[in-house]
């Protein structure tokens, strides 16, 4: 299907998953969740957050490569790289961890900014968590986006395989927690 007939399909339907009269039916749907994976092919990624900055101007985008490199910023390169080698096989204590500067809580303190100013989170090139030991179900249940008052939209580089959704073409993700459009 080519791009533009595909875009528009997923956008009208994230428009009428993100209306507000739908949120209990985005609940039973994302099993008791409030996230919504906007999926599309890895290599359309800039096409759909262009079109998504050109339809959803009032919502909240979180890059999380910008984030990315804000968490190594923080600590200063020469720390990170010591930190990082010292938790290399489990890359997770690096940034997802309990200091309010690691890469997860970052994301979380942008979620919570969005919430503030009454706009819909969307998490964009998040093709920056490979590697990291973030799950997008880590994403999905924290308490913060479980109780937002509009759902969390992630836009999400995927292919489907069978029933298989699989990040950046390869890494099987969790789906349980959201509603999907793909």
């Amino acid at each position: 299907m080519p791009f533009i007939t595909e875009h528009k399909r997923k956008f009208d339907d994230l428009r009428v998953s993100l209306d507000s009269e739908n949120r209990s039916q985005l609940k039973r749907e994302a099993n008791g969740g409030n996230t919504i994976i906007f999926s599309y092919k890895p290599d359309e990624e800039k096409l759909y957050v262009e079109k998504a900055l050109e339809l959803f101007p009032e919502h909240h985008l979180i890059d999380i490569s910008e984030l990315y490199v804000k968490a190594i910023d923080i600590v200063g390169i020469k720390d990170f790289k010591e930190y990082y080698q010292d938790y290399i096989s489990t890359p997770d204590q690096v940034f997802k961890n309990e200091e309010s500067s690691c890469l997860f809580m970052l994301i979380i303190e942008e979620i919570k900014k969005a919430v503030e100013l009454n706009l819909t989170p969307f998490l964009i090139r998040t093709g920056a968590l490979y590697g990291t030991g973030i799950e997008n179900v880590n994403i999905m249940e924290n308490s913060t986006v479980m109780s937002c008052g509009s759902p969390l939209v992630i836009f999400y580089p995927s292919i489907h395989q069978q029933d298989n959704l699989l990040f950046l073409n390869f890494k099987p993700a969790s789906k349980y927690r959201c509603k999907l459009i793909k």
